[in-house]
């Protein structure tokens, strides 16, 4: 194994402020249960599970209380014993609501309960066990992106008919300002990375791999070398230069391997490529090696006025006001509460929303740190054309979109945009340009799915 500086630099990108120091030396500390979870049925990319349990039920830790629906789903499981208080309808970070499993862990086991070993996966030898068996306990283990979209790992990893894994890219950029709960993974668990570095080969049918790391993370690449030391086959750690969004899926294949995924629907592997965040790769091993299902995960809660910033180990379903509290809560009100980091996180009203599979980040942020501001028109100065990753003109598309004409937009290519924010970080006259592209491609999903429905509707009344 090998460590190389990236040959290859996107067009376009930021530099935002990071403030990782925060919480970059705080190692990653398990959280005590919460009296209560709020476990959502849509904690990925695709359809939100199946909800299978009810109120009354009691349920163990590991046991499957939604299932899998439809092809891009992933498996809810319970992230600890409890009692279900209620299944009803709750709201996410980013706006939208979902089924969610309301559990009283405090509430004893009643008599005759199964017991909790029932639900728990037996460990798997990953090199006799076959391609089959290790996909299907991706699958059990309800394993899906932690990098933040949630794409069903199983899928990710079955490559469909003519199509072959030639890179396996591991993504430890975390290029979000404040964020370090990548960072603390790859530190401290990069034998962990290593294992399942290992299955993922064997899934894949041995793809060359490639370990990419930002620049600012000298102690994780240290880590990951020592780790990865003997390994065998073609594995390299690239380092990034850093600049925002080195994180995001298209341009880390290009900064590592120099390749260019074209324009939706094209996806990853239509270039030889998959792309898998550092926490899924742990998530992965302990799955397999342990019989760990996916329960919980280290999310960064981080900001100016947060007492402690941490990287917790928190069980999924944590609700936002217990992570905070275990960070000895806050210094003064925060103005702002982000779930996700400053450039792509969503700002929340309530912290009784709870954490899911791609939960990175929560941030209590100062009026030092935020200020009010009015949108204003477009001055065509063209900072926008020159920050977009994506080359892209988002000061057309958001123009566009202002004048309801989602149409325009659409032939200017909004689909493509990755709404990372950086248009909008530029922007001196502070236009919501990403909101726009946000608002134009739900309008353009919301009429294919019409579109689809209609046709469906009009085949079956012709048979």
């Amino acid at each position: 194994m090998k460590t190389v500086k990236s040959k290859f630099k996107f067009k376009g990108g930021v530099h935002p402020d990071y403030n990782k120091e925060l919480a970059r030396e705080k190692a990653i500390e398990p959280m005590p249960l919460p009296a209560e979870l709020v476990i959502s049925m849509s904690q990925h990319l695709g359809a939100p599970a199946k909800c299978i349990v009810k109120p009354g039920d009691y349920v163990r830790r590991g046991q499957i209380i939604g299932e899998r629906n439809g092809f891009i789903s992933v498996c809810v499981r319970a992230s600890a014993d409890g009692l279900v208080k209620a299944v009803e309808t709750r709201l996410g970070a980013s706006g939208g609501k979902a089924d969610a499993v309301i559990l009283d862990t405090t509430a004893p086991a009643p008599e005759g309960a199964v017991a909790a070993e029932s639900f728990a996966l037996d460990p798997l030898d990953w090199r006799s066990a076959t391609k089959e068996e290790l996909l299907k306990r991706v699958e059990e283990a309800g394993i899906c992106g932690m990098g933040g979209a949630g794409f069903p790992t199983v899928v990710k990893l079955s490559p469909p008919p003519g199509k072959r894994c030639e890179y396996l890219i591991l993504n430890g950029a975390e290029c979000e300002p404040y964020l370090t709960a990548d960072f603390r993974v790859m530190l401290e668990r990069a034998e962990r990375m290593r294992v399942g570095v290992e299955i993922m080969r064997k899934i894949l049918g041995g793809p060359a791999v490639r370990i990419a790391v930002e620049a600012n993370k000298p102690e994780a690449i240290a880590a990951i070398e020592k780790a990865f030391a003997d390994i065998d086959g073609n594995v390299e750690i690239t380092v990034l230069p850093v600049l925002y969004p080195q994180g995001s899926e298209k341009h880390q294949i290009y900064a590592t391997v120099g390749r260019v995924v074209p324009e939706p629907p094209a996806l990853p592997i239509d270039v030889g490529c998959v792309v898998e965040n550092v926490g899924t790769v742990v998530a992965i091993a302990d799955a397999v090696e342990k019989g760990e299902a996916l329960l919980s995960r280290v999310t960064t809660v981080s900001g100016d006025v947060v007492t402690e910033p941490k990287n917790i180990l928190a069980p999924l379903g944590t609700k936002y006001s217990d992570l905070v509290e275990f960070c000895g809560g806050t210094k003064e009100p925060p103005v702002k509460v982000l779930s996700g980091g400053t450039m792509m996180g969503f700002a929340v009203s309530s912290l009784d929303i709870a954490t899911t599979k791609t939960t990175s980040g929560l941030l209590f942020l100062s009026k030092r740190r935020v200020f009010q501001y009015t949108s204003e028109a477009c001055i065509n100065c063209g900072r926008c054309l020159r920050a977009c990753p994506m080359n892209l003109n988002p000061a057309d598309i958001s123009k566009a979109v202002e004048a309801d004409d989602i149409a325009d937009a659409e032939r200017a290519h909004v689909m493509t945009c990755i709404e990372c924010g950086a248009c909008s970080f530029v922007c001196p006259a502070h236009r919501t340009i990403t909101q726009f592209c946000r608002r134009a491609k739900n309008s353009i999903r919301a009429r294919i799915a019409a579109e689809k429905a209609k046709a469906a509707a009009a085949a079956a009344k012709g048979k």
